[in-house]
């Protein structure tokens, strides 16, 4: 019977952390799938919610630790799809926010495979929200920019145009930049963002371990590293975060 079924791969952001931020539709996928392939961002409760008999299959990324490549990711879900399985690729925030949902889906989509996507909640969003800090505010921010602080300015990789950043009046939101942090606000400060910018850093943002600091953009990378914050984490540069309404 199985060889007749037709498999299909659900991409599904399971959002910043907390499980009750999923959506409706992201539960239902989660309860109904043959297979989830998750990794080690997502909000582990979740799992709970597989139905009996499912498989669970975890291909983490942890950070100078145990590594699955993203070829051999895309190749499970080509295999288990390919067994007529319904498939549910997990993972935290959402899929297409530096997610690697994109390579997933063109993998799978040149494999012949049928996708569907389940958008997450980013954390690019959620955590400077659960923080009290909007990342637009009428008279204070008409915009936002998301960058990875992946690797550094300095970096050959690097293709974020910081100059023009600093100067541009957005909100800036950045993402697995906590490594980084010194050498991406002395960047942005050098190309001409006030050192007193408003900045915070979120930790762990909707769990219970949450943890907020504000500075300035001068200063936020020291207290960081002071306060010992480790990813996952979330740097917000704006006028926004001295609104005063955080929580």
């Amino acid at each position: 019977m199985n060889a007749t079924r037709t498999g299909h791969v659900t991409l599904l952001g399971g959002g910043p952390g907390d499980p009750d931020l999923i959506t409706v539709a992201g539960l239902k996928a989660l309860q109904r799938a043959d297979v989830i392939v998750y990794d080690r961002l997502v909000p582990l409760q979740l799992l709970d919610e597989a139905r009996p008999g499912a498989e669970l299959i975890e291909v983490g990324k942890v950070p100078r630790g145990e590594f699955t490549p993203q070829e051999r990711i895309n190749e499970i879900l080509i295999e288990q799809a390919s067994a007529g399985r319904d498939v549910v690729r997990f993972k935290g925030g959402d899929s297409f926010v530096f997610g690697r949902g994109g390579e997933e889906w063109l993998a799978l989509q040149e494999a012949g495979i049928a996708v569907s996507i389940i958008p997450g909640i980013s954390s690019s969003i959620a955590a400077a929200e659960l923080a009290g800090i909007p990342v637009t505010h009428r008279g204070v921010a008409t915009g936002f920019t998301v960058v990875s602080g992946h690797v550094g300015p300095g970096d050959e990789r690097n293709d974020v145009a910081w100059d023009k950043l600093a100067t541009a009046g957005t909100t800036i939101v950045i993402l697995m930049g906590v490594k980084n942090l010194p050498e991406i606000t002395g960047t942005l400060v050098s190309h001409g963002l006030p050192a007193d910018t408003p900045a915070a850093v979120i930790a762990d943002a909707g769990l219970p371990s949450m943890r907020v600091l504000r500075g300035d953009a001068a200063g936020i990378a020291a207290l960081a590293a002071e306060a010992g914050i480790r990813p996952p984490a979330v740097t917000v540069l704006g006028n926004v975060v001295g609104l005063g309404i955080g929580v």
